[in-house]
């Protein structure tokens, strides 16, 4: 009887929804959505790899914008610091996925609107915090 209460998804707790009050973040799990797509149609030598390296990428700049938007003020910076590090390295493996073929013109197109978005979202949000 009680493993049952594992299984039992109506005991478990909602998953947290306060993501929803940062753009930013929202950005980043529908960019990740759409990388998830890709991932699974990239050749598989590479999906292991290159493939492996941005997804967990995503997960490192989803969890940095998720501890920015629930940081102290004097601990955002250090954590946008972390967010726009990933971001950075996404875009240059992405390109790295792009240019071995890995990854089709019109997925790296697809993929590169959301991530300058959340760019430009990283950069505004440095900005505030500045002045």
């Amino acid at each position: 009887m009680e493993q049952n209460i594992f299984h039992n998804t109506s005991m478990l707790p909602p998953p947290p929804t306060d993501f929803k009050q940062i753009p930013i973040l929202r950005s980043a799990i529908d960019a990740y959505k759409l990388w998830h797509g890709f991932l699974n149609a990239m050749p598989r030598m590479t999906k292991y790899t290159l493939g492996a390296r941005i997804d967990g990428l995503f997960g490192s700049l989803i969890e940095n914008l998720s501890a920015t938007g629930f940081a102290k003020k004097e601990n955002k910076m250090t954590h946008l610091d972390f967010a726009s590090v990933n971001l950075d390295l996404i875009k240059l493996f992405l390109r790295v996925a792009w240019e071995i073929k890995a990854l089709d013109h019109k997925k790296y197109a697809a993929i590169s609107v959301p991530i300058n978005d959340i760019g430009r979202m990283l950069g505004g949000w440095r900005k505030h915090l500045i002045t």
